[in-house]
Formats: structure tokens, C-alpha cells, sequence
């Protein structure tokens, strides 16, 4: 289970999700461009939806549980780069368009620790 860790607060997915979100917010983030991204809740936690404003002045780190790489999908990509350009922004969502869940067992966001 990989972390990404964004102005002090970590959220965990499996290291696959979060190589494919590291991809397209890099690519946002290198051209300057802020974004907004959101993912589903576990019960744990109320089963409702997160969202996270990300801009390019905020540190932001992805760390992997394993050390190899996972293999990149060019759909899922273009799946989550799609989202990420709306005006919804990036919804967390595995290559068919379903809603990923964070793991909730630590989450440094308000009201859910």
C-alpha cells in the first residue's frame, strides 16, 4: 500500500493506482496547472468522498510500498488524464471508470483520525 503525502496529510492506495496518479499529477504539475482530486471513502470513515485542492506550491510526495515498478496502462491513463482535465477534476478510478477507495487506517485529514 503506497502513501501520497501532500501538506502533511497522507492518503494510502495500492501502489499501481498510485504510480498512474503520480503520472497525470506530475503532468499537471509541470505545467503549472493546479487541480482539484477527489476519491471515495471508506466506511471506516463514512463512505463519502475526499477532495484536495493540488498546486504546484505545495510539497508533495508519493512513496511506494515495493521497490518495482508496477506496469503502466495507457487507457487507465488516459482514463484519469481525461478526469483530471474536467471540471471536476481527478476522480480516483481504476481503467473501467470505478471508484477507487483510500485505505483509511491513517489519514492525517481533519475529522478522520
Amino acid at each position: 500500500m503506497g502513501s501520497l503525502v501532500y501538506d502533511g496529510r497522507t492518503t494510502h492506495f495500492d501502489d499501481r493506482t498510485l504510480l498512474h496518479l503520480q503520472i497525470v499529477i506530475v503532468q499537471k504539475l509541470e505545467r503549472n496547472e493546479r487541480l482539484l482530486m477527489s476519491w471515495k471513502e471508506g466506511e471506516a470513515v463514512g463512505d463519502g468522498r475526499t477532495a484536495i485542492w493540488l498546486s504546484p506550491d505545495v510539497p508533495l510526495l508519493f512513496r511506494f510500498t515495493d521497490s518495482a515498478v508496477a506496469e503502466v496502462d495507457e487507457a487507465w491513463l488516459e482514463r484519469l488524464g481525461s478526469s483530471a482535465n474536467s471540471r471536476s477534476g481527478l476522480v480516483v478510478m481504476d481503467v473501467n471508470g470505478d471508484l477507487i477507495e483510500a485505505d483509511a487506517t491513517t489519514r492525517g485529514f481533519p475529522g478522520n483520525m
